[in-house]
């Protein structure tokens, strides 16, 4: 594998400073967000990802909370999250940080780990930080060749980059089960609130609703999820807003459909959590 890994690979093209962003889709790789940007005063709020993260950073310093603590990637090494994980993002000095990213979808991720390792069940990656400069050259170059059009060389160097990290940092994710009368409840709020998310309940009456007390709730649900129930639902409904943009409703359309007050709403928590405003994350999507 590793000569392969050779044979692949090439030189990343040098990043330029600037606070600028780009997200977008390529039709070629189906099931794979892409990112390549430029960050100087942006900071992201404690948010999830339906798909995996792989964030090659090539200048500056990255700081995100996970699991509980700071951490710390610089050039050369990778930001790695799994599905699901709550996770926060800023610079750690003045001079920001630049950085390419994919975000395979959990199937993409899974069909490479089923013909490349030997790990069971869900894979994920086992470190939240890894340095390793040869895969943070390949995820630039997946990104390279999605911008030439290169359907070839940025589907087998998006394989070889996860199929790498996983065979350096990978193992079966454990399977999240609710054991406890806090975690069914919690379990049980999120479904609510997925259900209601236009119009959701107070956490007094969703508390009441599940037999349980307000506080009692706020910390299973913090528990369960990495965030209290009023941030959940911001993230989910961005999320649900994402995919009805990715379909080509209006920002406008869309606020108002997963339940913000108006669009500005929409652009400022979505803006803090993808990274761009809706309706340049919606140009994209029109483009492929």
């Amino acid at each position: 594998m590793g000569g392969m890994d050779e044979e692949v690979a090439r030189s990343a093209v040098p990043a330029t400073r600037g606070e600028r962003a780009r997200h977008w889709q390529y039709e070629e790789l189906p099931g794979v967000d892409l990112l390549r940007a430029s960050y100087v005063r942006k900071t992201f709020v404690t948010h999830t990802h339906e798909n995996y993260v792989i964030a090659a950073i090539t200048d500056g310093v990255e700081v995100f909370h996970h699991t509980g603590e700071d951490r710390y990637a610089g050039p050369g090494t990778l930001a790695l999250v799994n599905p699901d994980t709550p996770h926060t993002g800023r610079a750690e000095g003045p001079e920001g940080w630049q950085y390419g990213a994919v975000y395979p979808g959990p199937d993409v991720v899974a069909e490479i780990a089923a013909e490349t390792t030997g790990i069971r069940g869900t894979p994920g990656f086992s470190s939240p930080v890894l340095h390793d400069p040869y895969a943070a050259r390949l995820v630039a170059e997946v990104l390279r060749a999605a911008d030439e059009g290169n359907a070839l060389a940025a589907d087998t160097l998006l394989r070889v980059a996860v199929a790498r990290l996983l065979r350096l940092n990978g193992g079966g994710m454990p399977p999240r089960t609710a054991r406890s009368a806090g975690a069914r409840n919690a379990a049980r709020a999120r479904a609510v609130l997925e259900e209601h998310m236009a119009g959701p309940p107070s956490l007094e009456r969703l508390a009441a609703d599940l037999g349980t007390s307000p506080f009692a709730l706020l910390r299973a649900f913090k528990a369960a999820y990495g965030m209290p129930p009023h941030a959940w639902l911001t993230d989910a409904r961005v999320r649900a807003a994402r995919r009805m943009l990715d379909r080509g409703v209006t920002p406008a359309e869309a606020a108002v459909a997963v339940g913000f007050t108006d669009q500005p709403h929409l652009n400022r928590h979505f803006t803090r959590i993808v990274g761009v405003p809706p309706g340049a994350y919606r140009r994209e999507r029109a483009r492929t």
